[in-house]
């Protein structure tokens, strides 16, 4: 049930990132992190304000591919470590990026961003297996042959 909560709040973040306002402020979220960083963290936003500037409307809709894919992937269980992979990684360019590693650290402060915390969310629910549970893995398992390493459930006897 873990795993369907969490993909219910993927869903309802992946509606809020297709909607057309995200896009059009997408280096906007990136530069409002800039103030109070080290002069590295400035270094490393400052970089992917030059690659997201190039399109931000792709990068806007890249970001919303993969939370809604995601959100799927957690609802129905289906393709769970993908998922979960998948998912770890989006929170850790979410955390390292629009959420500066979430920083800055200066005295008051009081919280290290939402990404990170996601990120052993997914590393939980991938050594769980939670997508055995009420999924599609467990019937799809079979069915990938080599490729069967993306579902989480249990091999199953032919």
């Amino acid at each position: 049930m873990t795993r369907i909560a969490f993909g219910l709040v993927w869903c309802i973040d992946a509606y809020f990132k297709w909607q057309p306002a995200f896009a059009d402020n997408f280096t906007g979220y990136i530069k409002e992190t800039l103030d109070g960083q080290p002069a590295i963290i400035q270094s490393w936003l400052n970089l992917w304000i030059k690659i997201v500037s190039v399109n931000p409307h792709l990068f806007a809709r890249l970001v919303a591919l993969g939370e809604s894919a995601i959100a799927i992937g957690l609802l129905l269980g289906l393709f769970s470590n993908l998922a979960y992979a998948g998912g770890a990684l989006l929170s850790f360019v979410i955390w390292a990026v629009p959420e500066g590693f979430g920083g800055p650290y200066t005295t008051g402060a009081t919280d290290i961003g939402a990404g990170i915390i996601y990120m052993f969310v997914f590393a939980g629910l991938f050594l769980l297996s939670a997508g055995q549970y009420y999924g599609l893995d467990k019937t799809l398992r079979n069915k990938l042959g080599r490729w069967k390493f993306l579902s989480s459930a249990p091999q199953q006897a032919n």
